[in-house]
């Protein structure tokens, strides 16, 4: 095997190191767009691009949505078991 290819390997052995920040969660909008394209990609009969865009975007909308309101109960539910 070619030193590459052990390189990458070796990234695999141990787990990355993430910070804890609020920025680290923008991460999630990349992959809610990527969801929701792929997910309407695969369930339109037809794709034509306003509806496509369209119902991409709701759905995109909806996944946001939906994670943010989880977060906040999250968040209450935890500082209501802290205090």
């Amino acid at each position: 095997m070619s030193a590459i290819t052990n390189l990458i390997i070796a990234t695999f052995t141990a787990p990355q190191e993430l910070e804890t920040n609020p920025r680290l969660m923008l991460w999630v909008l990349p992959l809610a767009a990527a969801i929701a394209i792929v997910y309407k990609a695969t369930k339109l009969p037809t794709i034509k691009t306003a509806v496509f865009l369209r119902e991409t975007g709701a759905l995109f909308a909806s996944i946001v949505i939906f994670m943010a309101l989880v977060a906040l109960a999250l968040y209450i539910v935890a500082s209501l078991v802290i205090q």
